[in-house]
């Protein structure tokens, strides 16, 4: 029963309201046992959210939907999807709900949702609970991203119910409070379209652009304007997660969202060697989400956006048709540029002019990587080690780069530049494994080291050197799990 709180947290229902044919109202279960286990301070910071509040009994009990403020309507979202490209018409959020929606310290408006807190309408048989480990996962992939500078949702805090969760075995239960711009996905819009309700779909339209492309808003067809500035988006999206070697694992378009953000960190990991057909994820047996297939699913997830959009793109379905194609036609110009952008800066050539010498050495890299396997992350922060001759660290180059080093070193790459934009801390596989089975035993410090290692990617830092070495060899071929 939502009641007030002594809080300043206030929690409108905008979504709730303006969209309630996508909303079932619905309430968490309790959390018998409810502790914090990790509170996110600098988040809490920029939501202007009291940090004693949060640590307080009342705090929890919001960080779990159980005592909400007293205008809170939270709702279980519906949409639609296609899961490993099979159309699945109702989905929803089955172990989630949005308490609503709150304003930050920036005046910016942001969701506050939460993950496990029990079955809803859109279970789908489930048991609606989580984990600890899945949970604690999601909060320290998505603070690394966010410290990479890479869109993502946010983890306000992790909370154990004192619930136990059947899974592969009796786990600890938990709760995950996400933040998000928004959780509009491309299935809120596959759903909307499925019920031939035009004037939904366009209200959805009109509530996407408000919330994340408000300059949008007096576009001569708005439906075309948000196509297009989706494309733009998730172009560029995709082309950081390339560029980090990170592999989300379940690019279903439920997992795709209008803002542009990352979302959902279930069977994610970030690529040791490099290799295309790098897959992590236990249910994605044909490799349909392999790291190197990311940029094509995005695209085709677009295609199925656009034909959600088509009612309201125009009248005459030929031409809307015609209007989707076109917008669709510049996804890959805009991945590639974005995706070539960074790879310029990672290998420290910004100010070289001669796009056809610095596409060549780009082209013949990728080439090396493949066919030597190499640690895709530390191998950036090796090449300016070796180019400053620091150490002896230019024997740490595999002598199948030599002559292309001679050709990137001729260009007088910017090292410093290099170092700023290349990660020497990502969330290593072993360690984040390392970490939460710790924290799954009641250890919380290994999680927490990890969670301030990176925080700050960019700073190699002394005593933190196994935090940037690649998984021992026992560590064996990884696999990841969605958590459900």
């Amino acid at each position: 029963m939502n009641v007030a709180t002594p809080t300043t947290v206030e929690l409108t229902s905008r979504f709730a309201r303006e969209l309630p044919e996508l909303a079932a109202p619905w309430q968490a279960e309790p959390a018998p046992g409810a502790r914090l286990l990790v509170l996110n301070e600098p988040l809490a910071a920029e939501l202007g959210i009291d940090l004693g509040f949060l640590r307080s009994d009342d705090g929890v009990k919001l960080l779990t939907g159980n005592r909400l403020p007293a205008a809170a309507a939270p709702v279980a979202q519906a949409y639609a999807g296609h899961q490993f490209g099979t159309y699945s018409p109702r989905l929803g959020d089955g172990r989630a709900l949005l308490l609503g929606e709150l304003v930050d310290a920036r005046g910016g408006l942001r969701d506050l949702h939460l993950k496990g807190s029990g079955p809803t309408p859109f279970a789908r048989g489930g048991d609606g609970f989580a984990a600890v480990g899945p949970m604690l996962r999601e909060y320290l992939i998505s603070e690394a991203m966010h410290a990479l500078g890479i869109p993502t949702t946010r983890s306000l805090a992790v909370v154990a119910t004192g619930r136990m969760v059947r899974r592969e075995m009796m786990l600890p239960g938990a709760v995950l409070a996400r933040v998000a711009s928004s959780h509009l996905r491309v299935g809120s819009f596959q759903y909307a379209a499925a019920t031939g309700d035009v004037p939904l779909l366009r209200r959805l339209v009109a509530h996407a652009i408000e919330r994340h492309y408000p300059d949008l808003t007096d576009a001569e067809n708005p439906p075309l304007a948000l196509l297009q500035a989706v494309i733009g988006a998730q172009a560029s999206l995709i082309a950081q997660w390339m560029l980090v070697g990170f592999v989300h694992g379940v690019m279903n378009t439920d997992n795709m969202t209008i803002s542009g953000e990352t979302i959902d960190y279930g069977p994610c990991a970030f690529m040791d060697d490099f290799d295309p057909r790098a897959v992590y994820s236990s249910i994605d047996i044909g490799g349909r989400y392999a790291f190197g297939s990311q940029p094509l699913v995005a695209e085709w997830n677009l295609v199925r956006f656009a034909e959600a959009l088509l009612p309201a793109l125009d009248d005459d379905s030929d031409r809307a048709v015609a209007l989707a194609q076109e917008c669709l036609g510049g996804f890959r110009r805009q991945y590639s540029t974005a995706w070539s952008a960074g790879m310029v800066t990672k290998l420290g050539l910004r100010e070289i002019r001669d796009d056809a010498v610095t596409s060549a050495l780009i082209a013949d890299l990728v080439d090396l990587l493949q066919a030597n396997r190499v640690d895709y992350t530390s191998l950036f922060r090796r090449l300016s080690g070796a180019a400053r001759d620091r150490s002896g660290s230019g024997e740490e180059i595999p002598p199948a780069f030599d002559s292309w080093m001679q050709r990137w070193t001729a260009l007088a790459p910017d090292l410093d530049a290099m170092d700023a934009a290349n990660p020497a801390y990502i969330p290593r596989n072993h360690l984040v494994e390392e970490a939460l089975g710790a924290a799954t035993e009641g250890d919380l410090e290994p999680f927490e080291r990890l969670v301030g290692v990176v925080r700050e990617p960019y700073a190699s830092r002394p005593g933190l050197e196994r935090y940037a070495q690649p998984a021992p060899e026992d560590f064996g071929r990884y696999r990841t799990f969605c958590g459900t």
